[in-house]
């Protein structure tokens, strides 16, 4: 799962390049119009009152820039970031350490912000709201409490997952933002903008046969850009045309809508094994042999997003799309001779 080159996931490989390629401000920022604008309001309203910005929640699915908008905003407001994610703050202890080291109007993001601990994150509420810190010092009879001031500052908090956060949290966040999936016209940009980075000549049509098949996610563009632009080194004479573009992802098993050997793999199963669907999660997961819950958090969402696939009381349910695509003839009506063709 966490090799597989269209996961939205950060991967060691990532890392270096993600660094010289992420924007610095608003204005190098491409896609999510909406966030962008009102955080660009937010900002500048802030900025005329001197004052801190009020704590922000970035979520939406893996990849679509939640730490690169939390740096911008560090940027715009012209302070410093502190970065740290929920499962590495285990104690209160820690998260008082990192909070008493901000200057005033400082950032501090908190990325997988819905899996901080409990206990911790009852010490966020104070900090959030009174710029304090209560400390219990001592134990038992003598125990006391005392409360630090803290100078003002910007919590960013991004999670892919936000039904997972408990309200207290989520209600102490001022601005909320939900990144979206980018379109084939913004991939085609961010696409182009990366390979002039990279000092890698691009034609526009390459550009834009990598961004089609990015599954709306600008980390796997730059990541089939990087595989492409090796292809082109080896095979072409190191521009990335149209040809090598689809040479090279064809022999990465990435199809003309981002799906790879183990989507279509899950897809042929459900068809050839089970007619189709309706089946069961766990009968899928056994037939391919993969846990239930990598295909439903990982490998389902795509193939639900793009109408391959349908969840029902009965169970999945494979969409007449998805036997387009593959090339396979729906079954036939009840009473008459299902037919099936490659």
């Amino acid at each position: 799962m966490e090799d597989r080159i269209i996961s939205a996931n950060l991967m060691m490989e990532d890392q270096g390049m993600e660094l010289s390629l992420r924007p610095r401000y608003l204005g190098e920022y491409i896609g999510q119009q909406q966030a962008k604008d009102n955080l660009k309001i937010y900002i500048e309203a802030a900025k005329q009152r001197k004052e801190a910005l009020d704590h922000v929640l970035l979520y939406g699915p893996p990849g679509l820039g939640k730490t690169t908008l939390s740096n911008i905003i560090a940027n715009e407001l012209g302070v410093n970031v502190r970065t740290t994610s929920g499962p590495a703050i285990e104690r209160p202890g820690d998260l008082a350490a990192i909070l008493t080291n901000l200057q005033s109007g400082d950032v501090l993001f908190i990325d997988e912000v819905h899996r901080l601990h409990r206990t911790v994150e009852e010490v966020l509420y104070p900090a959030m709201e009174d710029f304090a810190l209560d400390i219990i010092i001592g134990k038992g009879p003598s125990a006391r409490s005392v409360r630090l001031d803290l100078p003002p500052f910007t919590l960013i908090g991004a999670t892919t997952r936000a039904g997972l956060l408990s309200a207290p949290l989520r209600d102490r966040f001022g601005v909320v933002c939900r990144l979206e999936y980018y379109t084939n016209d913004e991939l085609e940009f961010i696409v182009s903008r990366s390979a002039d980075i990279l000092q890698v000549e691009i034609v526009g049509e390459a550009a834009r046969e990598i961004g089609m098949r990015s599954r709306g996610t600008p980390r796997i563009a730059n990541r089939l850009l990087k595989r492409v632009r090796d292809f082109a080194q080896v095979v072409g004479d190191g521009i990335i045309t149209l040809d090598i573009a689809q040479s090279a992802l064809k022999q990465m098993q990435v199809d003309q809508l981002g799906l790879d050997q183990i989507d279509h793999k899950m897809l042929r199963s459900i068809i050839l094994n089970f007619k189709g669907g309706p089946v069961g999660l766990d009968t899928i997961a056994a037939t391919i042999g993969e846990e239930s819950q990598t295909i439903e958090d990982v490998y389902e969402p795509y193939l639900l997003q793009i109408g391959f696939l349908q969840r029902t009381p009965r169970g999945r349910t494979v969409t007449p799309l998805a036997y387009q695509h593959l090339g396979l003839k729906p079954p036939a009506p009840p009473g008459s001779q299902a037919t099936w063709e490659l």
